[in-house]
């Protein structure tokens, strides 16, 4: 089957960033409804995996940001992706940043963006999502809104999480971005370990309600110290936190100095974050054992960096720059390279 995205990409990447990604899934909308998926990215073998309580039909999943307002799940959903998160979304609609607000930085093969949680209110998302087909395992990404304080954040978080319970495979809990002023002010372990408590006894009362307990992920920032790491596994132990992501985008930018983008505020992601997630992920998974499984995300560009991933602890792997970069491709590039290291002949 042929990849036609090579032939597409320079078309995108003479437009903006973000009238791109607008045009890219209007795009996979029309090949969905078209029946022309097939012509874009070929589905992904099956490679199960379980984790948190949940059966993946294979390990690499979309990360949150592409998609906030599950407005595009049928068109996702054939992709091969194992599993798809949507969001982040917050209660209220809002509208982000000020445009423009997205970079490629194609020397680097990495995007900065400050988008600001623009999406169009939980009840919007909700609405989308029961009009979807889809029905592999769907994360909901939630958020607080950029005028909500952090002495209420909880507010938001809990207004959103009872909102998306019923419709999510799982729950990501997102303090880590760097586009909300403040939000990862919430990563502080005193914070932190409050905000957590409230959120999984909101999590169990729902699941008593409903009769299925949802998992509840934390999605954490790379930019963090290790006594600040070490607080935080802390946390996760001490409240049960189903999961863990790591890492959302970096504010740091020596990996770029000299890039025209490079002064641009927001949060890097792409090539230059494989390093240093991957770090992060290796020292969670030595804080955390066993107990808490770890979805490893940022600077995927190949199937090696998926499987390196897997390696350093991490359950599951996202991707979202990297298809930027590489486009539908490369989600089956990275099943199958995980597939082959994980076969015996491989291991000997």
């Amino acid at each position: 089957m042929a990849d036609l995205y090579p032939l597409l990409r320079p078309l995108l990447f003479a437009l903006d960033a973000e009238s791109a990604h607008r045009f890219t899934l209007y795009g996979l909308d029309v090949a969905a409804r078209s029946g022309l998926a097939r012509f874009i990215a070929a589905p992904s073998a099956e490679l199960p995996v379980t984790a948190f309580g949940l059966r993946f039909p294979n390990p690499v999943g979309l990360a949150a940001g592409l998609d906030k307002n599950a407005e595009h799940l049928d068109a996702l959903g054939m992709l091969g992706f194992g599993f798809v998160e949507v969001g982040t979304v917050t209660p209220r609609p809002q509208v982000g940043n000020p445009m423009p607000r997205l970079f490629r930085l194609p020397a680097h093969e990495a995007v900065i963006n400050r988008m600001g949680f623009n999406n169009a209110g939980v009840d919007a998302l909700v609405r989308n999502v029961q009009q979807s087909s889809y029905r592999g395992v769907l994360g909901i990404n939630i958020g607080k809104n950029k005028d909500t304080p952090n002495e209420r954040a909880a507010d938001d978080y809990l207004f959103c999480l009872e909102r998306v319970y019923a419709h999510a495979g799982y729950i990501t809990v997102n303090i880590s971005s760097p586009n909300t002023q403040g939000l990862r002010d919430l990563q502080e372990e005193a914070t932190l370990r409050r905000f957590i408590e409230t959120l999984r006894e909101a999590q169990e009362r729902l699941g008593a309600q409903a009769g299925a307990r949802k998992p509840m992920l934390l999605k954490i920032a790379p930019d963090l110290a290790e006594a600040e790491l070490d607080a935080i596994a802390e946390v996760l132990l001490a409240a049960g936190v189903d999961g863990v992501i790591c890492t959302n985008t970096t504010i740091d930018r020596a990996e770029v100095a000299g890039d025209p983008q490079a002064g641009e505020t927001g949060g890097l992601s792409g090539r230059p974050l494989l390093a240093r997630s991957t770090a992060v992920v290796r020292g969670m998974r030595q804080r955390l054992g066993e107990r808490v499984p770890i979805v490893g995300v940022g600077g995927i560009l190949g199937g090696a960096d998926a499987a390196d991933k897997l390696d350093a602890g991490a359950a599951l792997v996202q991707l979202y720059s990297g298809l930027i970069y590489r486009g539908p491709a490369l989600i089956a590039e990275c099943v199958e390279e995980i597939r082959r290291q994980r076969e015996p002949a491989h291991a000997a």
